[in-house]
């Protein structure tokens, strides 16, 4: 490419080639385009000559090819879209880097202490809202997303049943980091084959504004609970994030259709979401049983119920989830009956039955210590059968002080003499 620089296409074997730089009135851009042909070479024409239409990136002074260009990467846009739909993903779109204005809101929610023992999110600081200080050079993100929701036993059924343990509905299933990774990656891949270049992924694996990203691709709005929201999907699906160099065209966000809603807000069982848009993760049902790893504060353990991993009630109060449409990925499919099992039969799990049942798993991260917690707290707020008496004495000398200490408060709970 470097020795056809100045020629035309025909002069380089490239019949049929496009000639196009990318400017749309940003430096980023212009320094891409100043950058390809070195960067890229004969090898970058070689492949993109697979494609219907090859695009060659041209070292030029002035721009008379800007209209031809962007109509290269809009095509580019295009087909990613198609493959990251072949691949699975629900929805995929193209956003900025520019997040400046999104940092003092973040900073505010870390000066509150919002973030309780998640001490990466002070420590990473700004850098969640500059995403080319995690890969130098990124000018768009290539935002996905990927229906979770899966066929269970209904989950507000669960939820009513004292002596059931209810699991957030994402976690029924494997662990959907391998899953998204292991497609993001293929579909990075895929793009590579079309137009090198230097890139990221990640899913929920480094100091991401993944839900801010995700809005300003256009994939969904922000609902008042913090989560995305999608008119035509409601809000049970995962994101995942492409950082590229690839001056792709930006999508643009979709209206907030939230109105004067608060059922999330009114829904949540701890008073969490502490206005809209604003979460207070020490509060929070999802923070204590799966992030917090000492104990559950005594005054919200009755609030918790039988939710024993995450929760999903502001989830369930919203209306859009009406709309919520069912995953097609047999790994989200629940497994073991966790969708339905009793506190009492998962409590009296071994360790061993633990890490088997639960390996590939996102509940395994937590570890056996804190899910004979959690069950602990959710057995102390069932109705106090002799059943639910008998579990809990089952583990009152438990080796774990963290487990003894919610046994004995659960079991302070049933009124009894034990």
């Amino acid at each position: 490419m470097t020795e056809c620089s100045q020629q035309s296409p025909h002069q380089c074997g490239l019949a049929r080639a496009e000639v196009s730089l990318e400017v749309d009135h940003q430096t980023g851009l212009k320094r891409w385009c100043e950058r390809g042909t070195d960067r890229f070479g004969i090898g970058f024409v070689r492949k993109m000559r697979r494609e219907a239409v090859p695009v060659i990136i041209w070292r030029m002074d002035n721009l008379d090819h800007v209209d031809s260009c962007v109509e290269s990467f809009a095509v580019l846009a295009q087909r990613i879209r198609a493959w990251g739909r072949e691949l699975g993903f629900d929805a995929v779109a193209v956003t900025g880097v520019d997040l400046a204005d999104a940092e003092a809101g973040l900073a505010q929610w870390i000066e509150r202490g919002f973030h309780g023992e998640m001490d990466y999110m002070a420590r990473h600081g700004m850098k969640r809202a500059r995403p080319a200080e995690l890969l130098p050079g990124t000018l768009r993100v290539i935002s996905v997303r990927m229906n979770y929701w899966p066929r269970a036993v209904d989950a507000l059924e669960t939820l009513a049943d004292g002596h059931k343990a209810y699991l957030s509905r994402y976690a029924l299933g494997r662990d959907y980091h391998k899953p998204m990774r292991n497609r993001l990656q293929r579909l990075a891949d895929r793009i590579t084959a079309a137009a090198p270049h230097a890139y990221r992924v990640f899913v929920d694996s480094a100091p991401v504004l993944e839900v801010e990203l995700a809005r300003r691709a256009g994939t969904g709005w922000r609902g008042k609970h913090s989560l995305l929201i999608d008119r035509d999907a409601g809000s049970y699906f995962f994101l995942g994030e492409i950082f590229t160099d690839l001056p792709l065209p930006l999508d643009a966000p979709v209206a907030e259709h939230c109105g004067s809603c608060r059922a999330c807000i009114d829904a949540c069982p701890t008073g969490a979401i502490v206005a809209p848009y604003r979460v207070d993760a020490r509060r929070c049902i999802s923070y204590l049983t799966i992030e917090l790893k000492g104990a559950i504060p005594e005054p919200l353990r009755p609030l918790v119920g039988n939710r024993v991993y995450g929760c999903d009630d502001c989830q369930l109060a919203c209306p859009w989830n009406r709309f919520a449409r069912l995953t097609a990925e047999p790994d989200f499919a629940p497994r073991h009956e966790l969708d339905a099992s009793n506190l009492a039969d998962l409590f009296a799990w071994s360790e061993n039955d633990f890490t088997i049942r639960m390996a590939g798993s996102p509940i395994y991260r937590i570890g056996y210590e804190r899910w004979l917690r959690n069950l602990a707290v959710g057995l102390g707020n069932a109705p106090g059968t002799a059943e639910v008496i008998a579990a809990l004495r089952a583990r009152r000398s438990h080796p774990s002080a963290l487990v003894r200490e919610h046994v004995d408060w659960a079991l302070g709970r049933r009124h009894r003499t034990v």
